[in-house]
């Protein structure tokens, strides 16, 4: 019966990962790279544009699902609660505004193709015409 169990628990931490997340813009985005340091810069509210002042809007996926959890954790080592202390930190002084956050994989792809300010993390088998992959998260 113990092994029964090990392999339910096995299925559900392999089905709850996601392998390969990219992070993607609107393709006429100018930026066509960003380095892990940009990156964190961006979804760690340090910074509010691309490297090339142009505004950026980071897009977020929903509190406790297995995709936000991962790229965090990929990201900056940190999990979800870590990261959400650290935003209600800055909130509370006024000087970020996390994420947007929207539900969909499909809604993400379609809110960055539609503004060239946004950006966002995906699964790499996710991409799509309308967005380019500008940084892709290195698994741990």
């Amino acid at each position: 019966m113990k092994l029964k169990q090990l392999y339910i628990l096995l299925l559900f931490i392999c089905s709850t990962h996601v392998h390969g997340l990219v992070i993607v813009v609107n393709e006429n985005n100018q930026i066509d790279s960003l380095t892990k340091r940009q990156v964190i810069d961006i979804y760690m509210g340090r910074f509010n544009t691309f490297p090339d002042g142009q505004k950026a809007t980071p897009i977020d996926f929903p509190a406790q699902s297995a995709i936000k959890s991962q790229f965090y954790m990929q990201l900056v080592q940190q999990d979800e609660r870590k990261v959400s202390t650290y935003w209600a930190r800055l909130l509370f002084s006024g000087n970020a505004t996390p994420p947007t956050t929207i539900e969909s994989v499909k809604d993400i792809i379609n809110t960055v193709r539609a503004n060239k300010d946004m950006i966002a993390y995906i699964p790499e088998s996710e991409v799509t015409e309308g967005v380019k992959v500008v940084f892709k998260v290195a698994s741990n």
